[in-house]
C-alpha cells in the first residue's frame, strides 16, 4: 500500500486506539506516547510488510504493550502506593477488550469531551481536540493557528496534565454536567471549523482539513445525540457553510465574495442536507444560537441571488441571536443585513457603535464592512481608505488581495 494510504488509515484509527487505552487506563497523555510509538511502528512496518487484517486491534496490542513498559517504568521511578494503586496493568483489566467493535463511536464522543474539560481554556480544548481526536500533528495545529510548534506543544502538555491531574474518568460526564461541557465541545467544534473555512492568516483562504474534520465529528456527535438540537443546529450551520466553499475562490485563489459566487458551484448535497436537519430541529422547542445561524445559513443558499435574498427575515434572525449571545461579529453580521434591508445610512451607525466597543478595533472585517457601507453612500474617497485600513489588519493572503483590489477600483491615490 502506497504511504499516503497508510497515513490515511493511521489517521483515522489514531483517536480511535487513543480512546480504546484512556477508557482502559485513564491515563489520557502515557495513552498519547504510547499511541503516537504505534503509529510509529506502523508507519515504518506496515509499507514494507503489508497492512495487517485488523489493523486497528494490531495497533492497540503495540499500543497496550508500550503503555504498559510506559507505565511500569513510572512505577518504578516514582515508588509510591499512592499513585501505583490507580495503574491497571492489562493483566488486571477487567473492563470489556480494547477493541471491542460497538463503542468505537462512544468511545470518540467520550474523549472529544474529555479535551472540552471544564479546567482547560478554549485555546487549549482546541488544540488537544484536533490532537488526539482530530489526528492532526502538533506542527499542523500550530501552523493553523499562527504560533511556534514550541508554544503549541506546551501547550497540548498542560492540557494533558490537567486532565491527568484533573481525576476525571473517561466516561460520558454525568447528566448534570452534560450541557455545560456539550455546549464547550460544540464552541470547540465551530471554532475548528471557522478557522478551516476562513484561515486568518497564511496563503490559503481554506484549511480544508480542518473544516472537513469538525464536520466529521458533528455529525459523530449528531448519531449519538440525535436528539439534542443545537448538535443538529451546528451539523445544519457548518454543511450550509462550507456547501458554498468551492465558490468563494477564483482560479487563482483569489476570494470571490457571495455577491459575485456562481451558486451553480454550491455543494447541492449538502445544502439538503443542512436544509432537512434545521426544518427537522426548529419545531422543537426554542431555538439556540447554532440553529438560529443554521436557519440563517439556510435563507443564504436557498435564495436565488444576492439581491433577492431574505434580508428582512435574515435581520431579524440576526436580533433574535444576539438577545441569546453577545457577540460583535454577530453584531457587525446584523449590520450587514441591515444594509440589505434598510440602507446603508441605518447600517452605518451600528457599525459606528461596534467601533466604539472596542473589541472589534483590530479584526480587519468592521473596516471591510464600514468601507462597503461608504462605498454604498458613494463617499469613495473615504471608502478607499477604509479599504486599505482593513487590508493592513488581516494576515490572509486572499483576504488583504481582495481588499486592496476594492480599493484599486475607486478614484484617489494608487495604493502601495
Amino acid at each position: 500500500m502506497p504511504n499516503h494510504q497508510v497515513a490515511d488509515l493511521l489517521r483515522v484509527s489514531a483517536p480511535q486506539v487513543l480512546a480504546a487505552l484512556v477508557r482502559r487506563y485513564g491515563h489520557f497523555d502515557t495513552a498519547e506516547d504510547a499511541v503516537q510509538e504505534a503509529l510509529l511502528a506502523a508507519a515504518t512496518q506496515w509499507p514494507g510488510q503489508g497492512i495487517p487484517d485488523n489493523p486497528r486491534a494490531w495497533l492497540i496490542t503495540v499500543a497496550s504493550r508500550r503503555l504498559t513498559d510506559l507505565l511500569r517504568s513510572e512505577q518504578a521511578r516514582k515508588q509510591r502506593e499512592e499513585t501505583a494503586a490507580r495503574w491497571v496493568l492489562p493483566q488486571d483489566w477487567l473492563t470489556p477488550p480494547a477493541d471491542r467493535q460497538p463503542t468505537d463511536s462512544d468511545d470518540t464522543v467520550i474523549l472529544l469531551f474529555l479535551c472540552c474539560h471544564p479546567a482547560l481554556s478554549p485555546p487549549s480544548e482546541v488544540a488537544l481536540t484536533l490532537r488526539a481526536v482530530g489526528g492532526l500533528t502538533t506542527a499542523e495545529i500550530a501552523r493553523a493557528f499562527l504560533v511556534p510548534e514550541p508554544t503549541m506543544t506546551k501547550r497540548i502538555s498542560r492540557a494533558k496534565q490537567t486532565i491527568k491531574h484533573s481525576g476525571v474518568p473517561f466516561a460520558p460526564p454525568a447528566l448534570g454536567e452534560r450541557d455545560a461541557r456539550l455546549a464547550a465541545v460544540l464552541h470547540v467544534l465551530y471554532l475548528i471549523f471557522t478557522e478551516g473555512y476562513a484561515a486568518t492568516s497564511g496563503a490559503s483562504l481554506h484549511r480544508v482539513e480542518l473544516s472537513t474534520e469538525a464536520i466529521r465529528l458533528t455529525r459523530l456527535l449528531h448519531r449519538l445525540l440525535p436528539g439534542d438540537t443545537e448538535v443538529a443546529g451546528l451539523l445544519a450551520l457548518l454543511l450550509l457553510t462550507d456547501a458554498r466553499r468551492e465558490a468563494r475562490t477564483g482560479p487563482g485563489g483569489e476570494l470571490i465574495p457571495m455577491e459575485d459566487q456562481d451558486r451553480r458551484r454550491w455543494n447541492a448535497a449538502f445544502i439538503a442536507e443542512g436544509i432537512a436537519l434545521i426544518t427537522a430541529s426548529l419545531p422543537r422547542g426554542v431555538p439556540g444560537p447554532y440553529q438560529l445561524q443554521a436557519a440563517i445559513a439556510a435563507l443564504h443558499d436557498e435564495a436565488p441571488s444576492y439581491p433577492d435574498t431574505d434580508w428582512p427575515q435574515i435581520m431579524l434572525l440576526y436580533e433574535r441571536l444576539l438577545a441569546l449571545v453577545d457577540n460583535p461579529m454577530i453584531a457587525l453580521n446584523h449590520a450587514v443585513a441591515v444594509s440589505m434591508a434598510r440602507g446603508p445610512h441605518a447600517a452605518m451607525k451600528l457599525v459606528d457603535d461596534l467601533e466604539a466597543d472596542g473589541r472589534l478595533a483590530d479584526d480587519h472585517r468592521l473596516h471591510a464592512v464600514r468601507a462597503h457601507l461608504l462605498e454604498t453612500t458613494g463617499d469613495t474617497a473615504a471608502a478607499r481608505a477604509a479599504y486599505l485600513l482593513a487590508a493592513q489588519h488581516t494576515l490572509s493572503i486572499p483576504q488583504r488581495r481582495y481588499l486592496h483590489a476594492r480599493a484599486a477600483r475607486l478614484p484617489g491615490e494608487t495604493s502601495g
